[in-house]
This record gives C-alpha cells, sequence and structure tokens, in this order.
C-alpha cells in the first residue's frame, strides 16, 4: 500500500474510536437525565441527519478542497461537539455537530482511498479500512462500557479530576475529558497524512447548481447495474447496522439481563466478527466476484431471530461472532464494487457522497421505525426479529434477480 494510506488509516482509527465511545457515554447522560430508552436512537438520527441533509455540498467540498486537511478541519468540529458535550449541551444537539463533522469526513477519507490506491487494490484496501473502522466502533464500544463503568467514576483517584472539570455532566465529566483528548490525537495524527496529489475540481458554487449535480449524480449511480446492486446491499447494511447497534445493547439490558457496560461488550463481539469478515473477504474475494457474496447478507438476516430467541451469554456471543463475520464478508467487496464504480462513473467525492446520502437515508428511516416500535412497547425480540428477515428477503430478492441475470459477458 503506498505511504500515505497507513497514516489515513491511523487517524480515522482515532476519530471513529471517539465517535463511538462518544456514543455509549451520551447513552449514559440521557440515562442519568432519567430520559425514556427511546431517546437513544435519537442520538444517531441527529448525527445522521447531517449525511442527509449535507451530501450535495460534501462530496463537490471534498473534490475542491485537499482531502486530508478536509478530514481535520472536520475532526476539530467533532472535537467541539465532545467540549460542547462537556460544557452542557444536550447529547441530541452534540451529536448534530458531530454529525456535521463525519458528513465531510467520510468522503473525504474513502475518495483519497480511491485515488491513492488502484482498482486492482481497492478490495484489499477496503478490507483493511473496515477493519480499522469496525477495529474502532470495537473498541470504542469497549472503551465507552469501560468510561461509564460505576467502579471507575467512583474510585477515589478520579476525585481531583471531577473537580477540575466542568459539573454540567456529574460524573460523566471524566469520561467526556477522555474522549476529548482521543479527538485531540486524531487531530494530531490528521496532520501527518499526505494529500494524493490528484488535481482539484472545480464546483459550481450556487446552491440550486449543486443540488441538480447532485441529483444526476444519485441517478446515475442508482441506473448503473453494478453501482445500483452495491448501492442497494450495503444502503441496507448500514442501516441494520445501525439499528443493531442500539438493539444489541437493549437486548442484553432485558433478554440477558446485563448493565450497560456489559452490553457495550456484546457491540465489541459482533465488531470482531466484522473484522474477521473484512479480512478474509479482502485477502480472498477479488473485486470481479463481489456480486458472489449476496449469500452472506441472506445469511445474516436469517440469523437474526436466533439471536434474539437465545438466552445464554456464551450462546448469543458466538451466534453475534457469526453475524458480524458474514456481514463483513458481504459488504467489504460489495463497498469496493461501489467505490469502483463511482470512480468511473462521477468522482471520488461525489461518488463517496452519494453512497453517504442513500445509506444514512437508511439509517434515518430504520431508527425512526426502531424508535417507534420501543415507544409502542414492541419486545426487542420482535423487533430483532423483524428486521432480520426484513434483510433476509430484500438481499434474497438481489440474489435471484442476480441468478436469472446470469454472468456478465
Amino acid at each position: 500500500m503506498p505511504r500515505g494510506f497507513h497514516r489515513l488509516m491511523a487517524a480515522q482509527f482515532c476519530s471513529s474510536l471517539a465517535d463511538n465511545a462518544l456514543l455509549i457515554v451520551a447513552i449514559a447522560l440521557l440515562a442519568q437525565r432519567g430520559l425514556p430508552p427511546w431517546w437513544a436512537p435519537l442520538l444517531k438520527l441527529g448525527s445522521t441527519v447531517s449525511y442527509v441533509v449535507l451530501a450535495p455540498f460534501v462530496g463537490v467540498l471534498a473534490d475542491a478542497w485537499p482531502k486530508a486537511r478536509l478530514m481535520e478541519v472536520m475532526n476539530a468540529l467533532k472535537l467541539l461537539a465532545a467540549l460542547a458535550l462537556l460544557a452542557g449541551l444536550h447529547p441530541v444537539a452534540a451529536f448534530g455537530l458531530v454529525g456535521l463533522g463525519a458528513a465531510a469526513y467520510a468522503p473525504a477519507k474513502y475518495g483519497l482511498v480511491t485515488e491513492l490506491v488502484g482498482p486492482e487494490r481497492l478490495v484489499r484496501a477496503n478490507g483493511w479500512i473496515e477493519v480499522s473502522v469496525v477495529g474502532a466502533a470495537l473498541l470504542g464500544a469497549v472503551l465507552g462500557g469501560l468510561l461509564v463503568s460505576p467502579r471507575l467514576l467512583g474510585h477515589a483517584a478520579l476525585a481531583p479530576w471531577h473537580d477540575a472539570l466542568p459539573q454540567a455532566c456529574g460524573p460523566l465529566a471524566v469520561s467526556l475529558a477522555v474522549v476529548v483528548a482521543i479527538y485531540a490525537l486524531a487531530g494530531l495524527t490528521n496532520r501527518r497524512v499526505p494529500d494524493s496529489g490528484h488535481p482539484l475540481q472545480r464546483v459550481p458554487l450556487h446552491p440550486r447548481a449543486l443540488l441538480r449535480d447532485f441529483g444526476c449524480a444519485n441517478r446515475t449511480l442508482w441506473r448503473d447495474h453494478e453501482g445500483g446492486l452495491s448501492l442497494t446491499v450495503t444502503t441496507l447494511f448500514w442501516g441494520l447496522g445501525a439499528t443493531l447497534q442500539f438493539a444489541v445493547l437493549r437486548w442484553a439490558e432485558q433478554v440477558l439481563a446485563l448493565p450497560l457496560a456489559q452490553s457495550a461488550g456484546l457491540q465489541a463481539v459482533i465488531g470482531v466478527g466484522v473484522v474477521l469478515g473484512a479480512a478474509v473477504a479482502g485477502r480472498y474475494v477479488p473485486l470481479a466476484a463481489a456480486r458472489r457474496m449476496l449469500w452472506a447478507g441472506v445469511l445474516l438476516g436469517l440469523m437474526m431471530p436466533l439471536v434474539a430467541a437465545t438466552q445464554q451469554l456464551a450462546l448469543a456471543a458466538a451466534l453475534l461472532l457469526v453475524v458480524g463475520a458474514v456481514g463483513g464478508l458481504m459488504v467489504v467487496p460489495l463497498n469496493a464494487l461501489l467505490q469502483h464504480r463511482g470512480h468511473v462513473l462521477l468522482s471520488p467525492g461525489r461518488s463517496i457522497a452519494v453512497q453517504g446520502f442513500n445509506e444514512n437515508a437508511s439509517v434515518l428511516a430504520m431508527l425512526a421505525l426502531y424508535a417507534l416500535l420501543l415507544k409502542a412497547e414492541l419486545p426487542i425480540v420482535q423487533v430483532m426479529a423483524l428486521y432480520g428477515l426484513l434483510i433476509a428477503a430484500s438481499i434474497g430478492a438481489l440474489a435471484w434477480r442476480e441468478h436469472r441475470r446470469g454472468p456478465r459477458i
């Protein structure tokens, strides 16, 4: 891999680690304020809205600015959001700011990857990026669980820090200070990421022209057969993944009787599985074989009712490990195919912005449905089974269509 690729991975790992730890701490803050459980998905909704609303603008911004420097600026915005939360800003509002930073960070990051490596190494690069992203989610969930642990927060050694930090967040102020420090480390690491040297693009400045350009790019990617197929799959996958991030916490609390600090560990188990699946896909699945991995999506969906019905911790952890692995096997090759088609048909920044728009619109829809189902007091076991069967049926229909279409000529 090129020299700058590993530095990019390190920078995005630190930033993503802070994002995921901050989510667990923010959920604990909501509970500390006595808010009902259905508020937790609103954290993700608050950040995801930015991806959808800003998608027509962040793609061209990533093409018009040096991508490494844009990543640096957006990480600083996420750092500012964590500081505002520490000062007393409502968690949902703070995650709205995190979303503003993440919305532009993503097309800059993935666009830079596409520019740094060629098509023949894109699946491998995506495998490493996915390992890094999910590894950060894994460690972020574990770190977040540790940071909200009553044993840690009540430790006598932290008493001076409690007195020195703002009191708006109570004992969780120390937890937020740790997250702020990780964002600062991400910023320092990002300064060492070189740019690709690709020429910057001139973009229209009028909002109407930007919206028209984005609409055209969105239609182009959807109408392309391979682009539309991979976009459909990744859109479904990330919508389900965002929902499972909250559903597993709720399920572990209700069915397995685990506290939040330990429930976050089950999120980490899924992350380990995704890392394993992504590593295998990056090593053994070439770009030309990406469409053959749809079977993994069907298996992923069918396993969700099985997981939901499990009441033993060890068996639940094993099943969640397999769920993560088959998810990684599916999403890494198809994500690489989507980036390749986007690079061919559009530009790196615009194609990633289109991808982010559709995937995060799916996240919004699935999380909104999840919050409504919780508010209606539908049992979490039924909710997880419903989502799994929906994914299995959708990806199964895509696989059947590809089978009928036959091999490409």
